[in-house]
């Protein structure tokens, strides 16, 4: 008997400046709850007026390379887009809606990060008809931010074990 259930996918959306190990642990635990997870790298074209959009394109264009290579080993022969990095422009709920998702998936630290996902999350399901299951960081990953590792980084500082191994 054939399968008719519907694919179930997640969007995990984000700058992701850089890709670190917390968010890589979500994409990981995403796939527990979806089929598949599309990691989508956005950016606000509006803030990067002032921006070479050709150098913007290879910002992001580097940072999507980086984050397949980080992710490719969830991927199998059998299911070789179980995971998959694409950018997009615009509302995250409308990519989403465009890309079939069935849900949006977000990682939280704290508290002030759940208040802040919650608020999206009322607005995304209210105005935009989609859902968003939110995962709460594993203990290990909670002090991770994208911005950390960027500061870290600035001041000479060896990031490695906050970013995935293979970055």
């Amino acid at each position: 008997m054939e399968d008719s259930r519907q694919v179930r996918t997640a969007l995990f959306a984000g700058s992701f400046n850089p890709f670190t190990r917390g968010h890589l642990r979500i994409v990981e635990r995403g796939l527990g709850i979806a089929d598949r997870v599309i990691v989508a790298v956005g950016y606000n074209i509006n803030k990067c007026s002032d921006r070479d959009p050709a150098l913007i394109a290879e910002e992001i264009g580097s940072r999507i390379k980086m984050i397949e290579e980080a992710v490719g080993f969830l991927n199998t022969p059998s299911s070789p887009e179980r995971v998959t990095v694409m950018s997009y422009t615009g509302l995250t709920a409308d990519f989403a809606r465009k890309m079939g998702a069935s849900f949006l998936l977000r990682g939280i630290r704290s508290a002030a990060d759940f208040e802040y996902e919650r608020n999206l999350a009322d607005v995304n399901l209210k105005i935009l008809g989609i859902d968003t299951v939110i995962l709460c960081a594993e203990p290990e990953y909670g002090y991770i931010s994208s911005s950390v590792v960027r500061e870290l980084a600035a001041h000479g500082y060896d990031t490695s074990s906050l970013l995935p191994h293979n970055l």
